[in-house]
């Protein structure tokens, strides 16, 4: 396995748990529909969250959440519509960036960014 891969597979088995500490409801992992993805789709409080998540081993290149584009939040829209679509039950929902910083091992931060808008 990658290191990029490795990472990621590390930042979101700690997204979902540091979720589950904090009352949501973890749904579904890495949901794809064709070439969309989202990485964690949770519930609180009777409502539904799109969450992305995003893992550093280092501030070299910035913060975690600096480095989500327009393009990707705009797939991760498209994928919230076809979940919507195949689960219409849903009344709210909210898009959320989980950004987690490594070093080592050990998580360094963790900064949940509630109602993000694009």
């Amino acid at each position: 396995m990658d290191y990029r891969k490795d990472t990621g597979n590390k930042g979101e088995n700690i997204a979902a748990q540091y979720l589950a500490e904090h009352a949501y409801t973890v749904i579904e992992r890495n949901w794809r529909y064709k070439y969309w993805e989202v990485d964690i789709i949770a519930s609180k409080k009777n409502k539904l969250h799109f969450v992305e998540v995003k893992t550093r081993t280092s501030e070299r290149f910035g913060k975690p959440e600096e480095s989500i584009r327009h393009d990707k939040m705009k797939s991760l829209k498209n994928a919230a519509e076809e979940y919507l679509y195949q689960h219409p039950e849903w009344k709210y929902i909210q898009f959320d960036v989980l950004a987690i910083t490594l070093h080592g091992n050990e998580t360094k931060e963790i900064f949940l960014i509630e109602d993000v808008y694009f």
